[in-house]
């Protein structure tokens, strides 16, 4: 009989597909039972998977079954809060922050965010989405409502939840044609409130549509929000990369762990005769993750059909679950949902408060 530990061994070292990481790398908890027959092996990943489950427990089985052990292979997750910046305090009901962020407009950054955020909704996670371009909120249009938030007790507020996703942005808040005329004082005051007094429930992640650029609301979430990771989201061209490299170096720089980078548009798709082409260019997203050490998370084309989903009020995630963009979509969530499984957990809650009275 082969020995506990070899078996141990054997799944640690597997690489996942989906993640492109060993099973040890992305944190995978592996418990095995060797007391009955077949052999019970359970593996709990750090990321939502539900899409993916079956699929990765058939394959250890079929590596389990190529070295003679006869074993059956569960696979199950379990998220947990992770370590933030140092000195922001922890948000209640929130266990993970991740930004995405781009450094120029044009990019297709918050299509990208609504169709991760559901597409992590997909996986089995409890997600969020807060809309943070202030002056140019959009996410209410891509998630097809005009639903205001209700309060019950006049100081916090309820999330609006479309297609199992909570969701908060100012244009929930005002008319759509409407302009805020702010200044940036009011813009990030408006960011904290909507974070802050928005009653989450108990979010495994709350995904972060940053506005273009790294100012004062970028400022804001690197100081006060306790961001677990970032995502970079680019296009292949050159002026497009040049902007992304500064919101990355942005985040290197206040120690918020980027978790990797996302070509959008990566290539066109005729809808006539589905010929593909490079038209922004090809590879500078590789580049980019190479250049900087990081995670490439994969690429996106540049399709029509994404844009008329968003546009309708129904991402393309929610549309055609099934099809090859809203599976490319729940991959590259997958990926950044196990990178951010790699980073250390938040230990702060585990230790008591101590508080002392005077008789």
């Amino acid at each position: 009989m082969t020995n506990v530990s070899v078996i141990e061994q054997w799944v640690a070292a597997f690489i996942d597909p989906s993640t492109q990481m060993s099973l040890a790398d992305s944190k995978a908890k592996i418990v095995i039972d060797d007391s009955a027959a077949p052999i019970a092996v359970r593996v709990t990943l750090g990321y939502p998977a539900k899409g993916y489950a079956s699929q990765l427990s058939d394959a250890l089985q079929k590596l389990l079954s190529d070295n003679d052990v006869d074993a059956h292979v569960t696979v199950d997750w379990h998220i947990v809060k992770h370590k933030v910046q140092q000195g922001v305090p922890a948000l209640e009901n929130v266990k993970n922050i991740i930004a995405v962020a781009s450094g120029k407009g044009g990019v297709g950054k918050s299509t990208t965010s609504v169709n991760l955020a559901l597409a992590l909704t997909a996986e089995g996670a409890t997600v969020g989405i807060l809309d943070a371009d202030i002056y140019g909120p959009s996410q209410p249009r891509m998630l097809g409502t005009t639903q205001r938030p209700e309060s019950a007790d006049g100081k916090s507020i309820e999330p609006v939840e479309s297609y199992g996703l909570q969701s908060m942005s100012i244009g929930f808040l005002i008319d759509e044609e409407e302009p805020m005329i702010w200044r940036g004082p009011m813009v990030t005051q408006a960011l904290q409130q909507m974070l802050g007094d928005t009653n989450w429930k108990s979010l495994d992640y709350l995904v972060i549509d940053l506005p273009p650029g790294t100012g004062d609301i970028q400022l804001t979430l690197s100081q006060k929000v306790p961001v677990s990771g970032a995502v970079i989201v680019t296009t292949p061209q050159d002026i497009s990369l040049l902007d992304a490299r500064k919101a990355l170096k942005m985040f290197e720089k206040v120690k918020v762990p980027v978790l990797g980078v996302i070509e959008n548009m990566s290539t066109h798709i005729c809808s006539q005769c589905g010929h593909e082409e490079h038209i922004f260019g090809a590879g500078g997203g590789e580049r980019m993750a190479a250049d900087y050490g990081v995670n490439m998370l994969g690429s996106l084309p540049l399709d029509i059909r994404i844009r008329e989903d968003a546009d309708s009020g129904q991402p393309t995630v929610v549309t055609d679950p099934e099809g090859d963009i809203a599976l490319a979509y729940r991959t590259i969530a997958r990926r950044i949902a196990a990178n951010l499984a790699k980073e250390g957990k938040d230990y702060a809650s585990a230790f008591p408060k101590i508080v002392i009275k005077s008789d």
